[in-house]
């Protein structure tokens, strides 16, 4: 979702603590109402559940030996990190998922309740928060089965630190699922200049083009960051008839899919425990809320 987790220094270090850009959260409150409304300014989101939700549920399903074919992700803890009105966590939920959906606009978790309340399924299966990601890195510490972060980083100014996040709320072998923007000429034109002064595609004024983020630095984040990326595919948005396809060139859109590293040996009883990454990063990332 279009979400608002902007920290305040730019990336990729940081010794400071994060926060959410208010200017942002002004700006989407405007249209926290606007949410549902396929023909309107979110209709490129909802359309893109054509193929976003796919391919997390395959890719779920490709990793499990055992799934039920009415609820194919029971049993699965998913948290969807700026989750708007809830477009993502719904048909989530919808495949049996356990979803926790977090945006630091209240309006959004305010429509997002809304909306599902309509629906006693999901009602039972998807909870709401108003929060930032770092604010519940401290009592979320390896909750998650997975986490989905669907057109956010490119609205992060510390992108290290929001992997880092990631990483302590995933559980050991966690996937991860990114769908955001590439930093290209083309991307520049297509998905500022057309898609919103142009077209009206989404919201003037959503995207900041130096906040787009290259395929090649977000694996680079996530390997450093005890992740093992498993694929990077583009993504194609067609205006005219309002559809997503997955295309060979990422120089526009792209989804990716990694891995949290798997916890450590146990030692065994006259052994001492190395110090592993997944250990040094839970000791010196700490919290950013």
């Amino acid at each position: 979702q279009l979400s608002l987790f902007r920290f305040t220094v730019k990336r990729p270090f940081s010794t400071s603590h994060s926060s959410v850009d208010s200017k942002e959260i002004k700006k989407f409150q405007l249209l926290a109402h606007k949410w549902w409304d396929e023909e309107g300014e979110y209709a490129a989101l909802h359309s893109m559940n054509d193929i976003r939700v796919p391919f997390i549920r395959d890719t779920l399903l490709s990793m499990s030996s055992n799934y039920n074919l009415g609820n194919p992700l029971s049993g699965i803890k998913i948290l969807d990190v700026g989750c708007g009105g809830g477009l993502l966590s719904e048909p989530l939920g919808r495949l049996g998922a356990s979803v926790t959906g977090i945006d630091p606009v209240e309006d959004n978790i305010r429509t997002a309740d809304r909306h599902k309340s309509f629906d006693p399924v999901l009602a039972e299966r998807i909870q709401y928060k108003s929060s930032s990601l770092e604010e519940i890195v401290e009592e979320s510490m390896e909750t998650f089965d997975v986490i989905v972060a669907s057109e956010v980083v490119e609205h992060v100014a510390d992108l290290e630190m929001f992997i880092k996040c990631c990483s302590q709320v995933l559980k050991p072998e966690g996937s991860l699922f990114i769908t955001t923007i590439n930093k290209t000429q083309l991307s520049y034109v297509l998905g500022i200049v057309v898609a919103e002064k142009i077209m009206g595609i989404v919201p003037e004024g959503t995207h900041e083009w130096e906040k787009f983020v290259p395929p090649e630095e977000l694996e680079r984040l996530l390997e450093s960051n005890g992740f093992s990326v498993r694929s990077v595919k583009g993504m194609l948005y067609n205006p005219l008839s309002g559809s997503w396809s997955w295309v060979q060139s990422r120089s526009l859109n792209y989804a990716l899919h990694a891995v949290r590293a798997g916890a450590p040996p146990r030692p065994h009883a006259t052994d001492t425990l190395p110090e592993t990454g997944v250990q040094q990063r839970s000791a010196t990332a700490g919290t950013a809320g």
